[in-house]
């Protein structure tokens, strides 16, 4: 029986994670960047870009919004600023 080899390379921190490329524009960056330096200013707290898009993604996904009828990411937009609106 052959013994068990632990992994080569840094270790997963967590299983559920897959890393992704997203191609954002300049200004979405800049936003991005400036919203993370505000809440730092105000809190303390560093937050990076990932952790808000991915806050952005599971409120979206909680408040179960209905996003079926977007043929394009104008309709994405439209959809979703007619809904914080509300």
């Amino acid at each position: 029986m052959k013994a068990v080899v632990p992994a080569l390379g840094r270790p997963a921190t967590h299983e559920e994670w897959t890393k992704v490329t997203v191609v954002l524009f300049n200004r979405q960056i800049v936003f991005l960047d400036r919203l993370a330096n505000d809440i730092r200013a105000k809190t303390g707290a560093a937050i990076r870009r990932a952790e808000i898009l991915r806050a952005l993604v599971d409120a979206l996904e909680s408040e179960g919004i209905d996003l079926s009828a977007a043929k394009s990411e104008a309709d994405l937009k439209a959809l979703l600023c007619a809904r914080l609106r509300a």
